[in-house]
């Protein structure tokens, strides 16, 4: 083939070399699963699809935020047990009025913050594109600026994940992060899982009682 389309295959080395190919494309956000520094070595192209699931991804991070905080994992659980309990389930903290910390603003970030206005959620974001280009502020006047990831842990309700995997974000989500988490917190992430330190937040988990999706 002269062109490589793939969604989660992995593009090795072997299979970048065993032919013709001129172009891998990845039919998503990210690139992680392309042997990109083979791809280079042999002149091959590789692109990706960003934004193109964006919307799709931000309903899920909001059904996972609704799910912690209706607990309807556990309630349904429950109920296939044959148990209902109905005062333990009636209550939930409420979206609104709680802040939605995000780290990352691109495609996804921006859908999710648009989606939280209508939740009545204050927008907290810390996003590489403010620190490393010297932005200021974004185009959306109702969200604030963080500084550092740990700014936005420390005030948000809900923390939502829409970082890229690079050398530079794996394992960002660490030790700094946990330790400014609030107590009873979520953690949502749908971007990719090697962004966060899973030690660390198993820790959260058990001594601030935070909650994942």
């Amino acid at each position: 083939a002269d062109v490589l389309l793939v969604r989660g295959t992995p593009v090795t080395a072997p299979m970048l070399e065993a032919g013709p190919l001129s172009l891998s494309v990845r039919a998503g956000a990210g690139y992680n699963t392309v042997d990109v520094a083979a791809a280079s070595r042999r002149g091959i192209y590789v692109a990706n699809c960003p934004g193109k699931n964006a919307m799709a991804v931000a309903e899920l991070t909001f059904a996972l935020i609704l799910a912690l905080d209706r607990r309807v994992p556990d309630n349904v659980a429950d109920l296939r047990a044959g148990v209902w309990n109905k005062k333990k389930y009636s209550e939930a903290r409420g979206l609104f009025g709680r802040t939605l910390g995000l780290l990352g603003y691109g495609a996804i970030g921006q859908e999710v913050a648009r989606r939280a206005r209508a939740f009545g959620m204050p927008v907290v974001v810390w996003s590489r594109r403010f620190s490393e280009r010297g932005e200021a502020r974004a185009s959306d006047r109702s969200i604030r600026i963080a500084a550092s990831l740990e700014e936005v842990a420390e005030v948000a309700d809900v923390l939502s994940l829409h970082l890229a995997l690079t050398p530079e974000t794996r394992g960002i989500v660490g030790a700094s992060v946990r330790g400014k988490l609030r107590h009873g917190s979520y953690v949502i992430n749908t971007a990719r899982g090697e962004i966060v330190d899973y030690a660390a937040l198993e820790v959260a988990i058990r001594e601030r009682h935070i909650r994942v999706g």
